[in-house]
């Protein structure tokens, strides 16, 4: 029972990384269409995407993403 509950709050965890990655993706996708890649909004997004990359590239090193 223990393992489950592991194994779900990491699904769980894993789709919230994935949908985060995607709706920031988007919101940058936005900026940089009206011309604002220069704004404060737009480089924290930028950090947030690198961070968000980052956690699915480990994940996806240590083989727990489904492709």
């Amino acid at each position: 029972m223990e393992n489950e509950k592991r194994l779900e709050a990491f699904e769980s965890m894993l789709l919230a990384i994935q949908n985060n990655y995607d709706e920031t993706a988007d919101k940058m996708e936005k900026l940089k269409k009206e011309g604002k890649e220069k704004t404060a909004t737009y480089r924290q997004l930028m950090g947030n995407k690198m961070m968000y990359q980052n956690m699915l590239s480990m994940y996806n090193i240590y083989g727990l993403i489904r492709e």
